[in-house]
């Protein structure tokens, strides 16, 4: 696959609700994953699939999800955009039991047929 199928690949399970199957398909088993803010108890930069499995396991402990949407993918060359809307509840922290909206933009960097890559902007 290149870079715009693997994009629209990720966006097709994301709004499946597939994010596990998106990982174990499409992403390199030494993927870096930058987020915007650490979370609590985790670096911002993490590296290999256990690493995202630990963050992706906080998220779903700790915010209740309404509603995801996926928008995308918008190529450049080795690298892809989504943008993501959700509309949460969080569990824990100085918002929780707050509803609220929130919308980050993920860019994603493709090498040698799977994403090595992805930044969360919010």
């Amino acid at each position: 696959m290149d870079t715009k199928q693997i994009g629209q690949r990720l966006v097709e399970l994301c709004r499946e609700g597939k994010n596990g199957e998106a990982h174990a398909t499409l992403y390199s088993p030494e993927i870096v994953s930058v987020e915007a803010f650490a979370p609590p108890g985790m670096p911002a930069e993490m590296q290999g699939m256990e690493a995202i499995a630990q963050k992706g396991e906080w998220w779903t402990q700790n915010h209740e999800v309404h509603s995801a949407t996926a928008k995308g993918p918008y190529t450049l060359g080795d690298r892809f955009s989504v943008i993501f809307n959700f509309d949460i509840t969080p569990k824990t922290g100085p918002e929780s039991g707050k509803r609220m909206q929130m919308e980050e933009v993920a860019v994603y960097t493709v090498q040698g047929g799977k994403i090595v890559r992805e930044e969360f902007m919010y």
